[in-house]
């Protein structure tokens, strides 16, 4: 029999059964799963064939010989699945049985009382750390702020309105000439080929006008505009 089987041999146990046990539990622990006890029915009959429950830190197994001990079944429930676990003594031996969350309800008769007793202690200590466990993450849940809709709009729409107002200064600063004001883009550059002194009187005053129709536009400052006008009436 392997050696950390014999520790539950002290409340009981009968030996066969956990030696049957024992070779099959090595291929059902899933990863980081460690059995906390073993509890074996005991008939007052001689019980050739006993159930077994199997106590890890992830379930429960309810294990039952068949075939004269040739195959068994291996019936488990996950400790979230179980909702309560309870203990009746009888004159022979308790009755150990829990319930699930679907309203099922597992019992096994004849386990020895302080088998019976152990097994509902364990079963206590795990759904407490389960219970423990939940409380810790819906606690760290609580504390993760929560960004409502309304403060992402919100966001959103400043955001929005701070690259309107730059785009609206570009736009003042940087004119972008439309086909309604193209006359206004040719008078804007001053000619390099003829200067104010080659113009005549006309050509000044109608270049003049021109400056007051981009500044009444919004396309040159006022102070750009006084500084035309000043340049064009020192040549008139």
């Amino acid at each position: 029999m392997k050696e950390q089987f014999k520790k539950f041999l002290n409340e009981e146990q009968d030996p066969k059964a956990i030696e049957k046990i024992a070779s099959k539990l090595s291929d059902l622990l899933m990863k980081n799963e460690e059995i906390g006890y073993i509890a074996v029915q005991k008939k007052p009959a001689i019980t050739v064939l006993p159930d077994s429950i199997v106590m890890t830190n992830k379930r429960i197994i309810i294990c039952q010989p068949k075939n004269l001990g040739l195959s068994m079944n291996f019936i488990d429930y996950t400790w979230d699945e179980i909702e309560g676990t309870f203990v009746k003594e009888n004159i022979l031996g308790s009755e150990f049985s829990f319930t699930t969350r679907t309203n099922m309800e597992v019992s096994i008769d004849y386990i020895p009382k302080i088998q019976a007793r152990k097994i509902f202690t364990y079963a206590k200590e795990q759904l407490d750390i389960l219970k423990v466990g939940s409380v810790l993450n819906a606690t760290m849940m609580d504390e993760v702020p929560v960004v409502s809709m309304e403060e992402v709009e919100v966001i959103e729409e400043m955001e929005t309105e701070e690259v309107t107002s730059f785009a609206e200064i570009m736009t003042i600063s940087q004119p972008n000439f439309t086909a309604e004001n193209q006359e206004f883009e040719e008078i804007a550059i001053p000619s390099k080929d003829k200067s104010l002194s080659d113009l005549s009187q006309d050509e000044l005053f109608e270049k003049l006008q021109n400056y007051k129709k981009l500044l009444d536009n919004g396309l040159i400052l006022q102070g750009e505009y006084d500084a035309f006008k000043k340049e064009i009436l020192s040549h008139m």
